[in-house]
């Protein structure tokens, strides 16, 4: 039965696709779409760039100009948390009310995580929302010293914004490369080359262990060595906002499970995003992706599944981009603990493309200066080639 109301949590980019996807497949029924923040949904990725820097006004990232907002006809609620989801009575707590619903799509995205170490001090720092890139942003300014902890994208990106304001910077880091996770250590030592090229300090194998000062002054590793700050940015990931589905009936691991389909193992129920955990077939396993194209392409496709009752499943692959010291880094698929083999180009020339393997099928790439390239290995890897058959269409 087609639905006459959908109800969609989380008013970021996921929300509001997942809204424009529905009135595009040609649903014409009551829409509300609720935000936790006061702002209309905005775009994340150059909170950490641009707007950090003082590049970009904030009020230029919003997603969509207020009459184009307009046009969707929905019931737009920002600046509210939800509660309790029953799912036996299709409501959710509001307030003092209760929202009702015949379909319900989770955006809720997710949040930073903290140090247990530096809870509660003043000039500590994470960078999620508009008005931490506000507020950090002002402080970078005023500040010589800045420390950020995790060499992650978001890490990243904040010392190369500092770093352009004239700060003195260095980055603390457990694993022995930046990125080293998500890219592994061949193509974490050339991100680690990038930032030194470009005067960022780097701390690594080691991590914070005490905090002096409140604001923080000074810093203490795990080598019982020491750095005295300004600032301190904490970058260390994030964590699903879930909990407010707690003993909703629905299962909950690292996000909200979903089917191949993005339905949350309920009619009618789905999630996107970063708190979607969905099994991601075009890589044969589970997976839970926090990148911008992701939600994007997630919400269209749970917006189409939940208006036309099919069971599509998402095949997602993983792009993502992150801009550092004037370049784009970017990155497809999944490394899944294969070594990186560069396929075109030079990296030290900062101009290539490096492929991951496994078994015999190309599974994932990354690529400075070569965006073409990039985007042709994107094709590759949608299209499941055997990793020999991927190298001759690299040569064509």
């Amino acid at each position: 039965m087609t639905p006459r109301h959908v109800v969609v949590v989380g008013a970021g980019l996921g929300g509001l696709r997942t809204v424009e996807s529905l009135r595009r497949e040609g649903f014409d029924g009551r829409i509300t779409l609720v935000g936790d923040e006061e702002e209309p949904p905005y775009d994340r990725p150059p909170l950490s760039k641009e707007v950090l820097t003082g590049a970009r006004a904030p009020e230029t990232v919003y997603l969509r100009p207020p009459e184009r907002l307009a046009a969707l006809d929905i019931d737009l609620i920002v600046g509210r948390q939800v509660g309790a989801l029953s799912l036996d009575e299709r409501t959710i707590e509001l307030g003092a009310s209760e929202l009702e619903f015949d379909a319900l799509v989770i955006a809720t995205g997710a949040s930073p995580r903290t140090l247990d170490e530096l809870d509660g001090r003043g000039g500590v720092h994470t960078l999620r929302t508009l008005a931490d890139s506000i507020r950090l942003g002002a402080a970078l300014r005023e500040a010589c010293r800045v420390t950020v902890i995790g060499a992650g994208f978001i890490g990243s990106e904040v010392a190369a914004s500092a770093r352009s304001l004239g700060c003195q910077v260095t980055i603390v880091e457990l694993e022995q490369t930046p990125l080293a996770r998500a890219l592994g250590p061949e193509m974490g030592a050339v991100l680690m080359d990038l930032h030194r090229e470009h005067g960022t300090e780097l701390r690594l194998g080691v991590r914070v262990v005490e905090a002096e000062g409140d604001p923080v002054t000074r810093l203490r590793l795990s080598d019982d060595t020491t750095l005295d700050t300004d600032v301190v940015v904490v970058g260390i990931g994030v964590v699903p906002n879930i909990a407010w589905l707690d003993g909703s009936g629905l299962e909950l691991a690292n996000g909200v499970v979903c089917d191949a389909s993005l339905e949350a193992g309920a009619e009618g129920v789905y999630a996107v995003g970063d708190v979607a955990s969905w099994p991601n077939e075009l890589f044969g396993r589970r997976m839970r992706v926090e990148h911008w194209t992701n939600t994007s392409d997630q919400a269209r496709h749970a917006a189409r599944n939940l208006l036309h009752g099919t069971q599509e499943p998402f095949l997602g692959s993983n792009y993502v981009w992150s801009d550092q010291y004037g370049y784009r880094i970017q990155f497809v698929g999944s490394t899944l603990g294969a070594k990186a083999q560069v396929v075109a180009g030079c990296a030290d020339a900062r101009e290539f493309v490096a492929w991951y393997r496994e078994a015999d099928r190309l599974v994932g790439a990354i690529g400075i200066g070569l965006p073409r390239l990039l985007m042709k290995s994107r094709t590759l890897i949608e299209e499941r080639r055997r990793w020999n058959d991927a190298l001759a269409e690299l040569e064509v």
